[in-house]
């Protein structure tokens, strides 16, 4: 299969995904996109890492998660974007007219590949590889597909910038996690309680202290609808 044969299915998903006649749902997407209505979820995350570490692995944790966000950022938008130069939907000359442009968000001249999807699946699988449990990996990733999802509903990213920007991230989270795994190591900081009590998970994380993660991150699936209704009066 050649290139262009790629990218005319590329562009075919992306306008059979895009948009929709709901000024409902074109107000959830476009909240669920926002950093802000994610910013007490993060919090909760920030408590947990936080009580679930001493100071001195909470600051290094910190640090690797700013590193994971630096790194897919700087790969996706610093290296790949200039890169490739290839035209977000929204300002693409030869599918722009045809893209369904919510609320008139276009964002930047190029789109690939997606620094959303990159930060999303990067902080997803850090965080999995972190605490080790099923149902946070699972809800977790869900996350970060909705958030790259997203994208396309907008018509800011072709999948195929959603697929390039979740390979970095994935491989980011994975390289960062190693990294922090191979540092506690050799400090022998970090010891695995799982065989002490069920109460904690296999990364060492009190099991109640990540469903309270999970409780809020379900209501704030939850709140977007409603955030959605008061902001655009949909």
């Amino acid at each position: 299969m050649d290139l262009n044969k790629i990218l005319d299915i590329d562009r075919y998903l992306l306008l059979s995904l895009n948009g929709s006649d709901s000024l409902f749902w074109d107000g959830c997407m476009q909240v669920y996109t926002s950093m802000i209505v994610w910013m007490p979820l993060a919090l909760v995350l920030l408590y947990v890492i936080l009580k679930n570490n001493n100071m001195k692995d909470f600051f290094m944790l910190i640090i690797m998660v700013a590193l994971v966000v630096l790194c897919t950022d700087q790969i996706s938008s610093g290296f790949c974007k200039p890169f490739f130069e290839r035209w977000r939907p929204t300002n693409d000359p030869m599918l722009m007219y045809a893209v369904d442009v919510v609320n008139e968000i276009r964002e930047g001249k190029y789109g690939f590949t997606s620094s959303h999807a990159a930060n999303s699946f990067g902080l997803a699988t850090f965080f999995s590889l972190l605490i080790r449990k099923r149902t946070f990996t699972i809800s977790i990733i869900l996350w970060a597909c909705m958030n790259a999802f997203t994208r396309i509903y907008l018509g800011v990213h072709y999948p195929g910038d959603i697929l390039g920007g979740t390979l970095i991230g994935v491989t980011v989270g994975w390289v960062v996690y190693k990294l922090y795994s191979y540092i506690q190591k050799r400090q022998n900081r970090r010891m695995r309680r799982d065989w002490i009590s069920t109460n904690y998970t296999k990364g060492g994380y009190l099991v109640s202290d990540v469903y309270l993660f999970l409780m809020f991150l379900y209501m704030t699936f939850a709140a977007i609808p409603v955030i959605s209704f008061f902001v655009f009066k949909v």
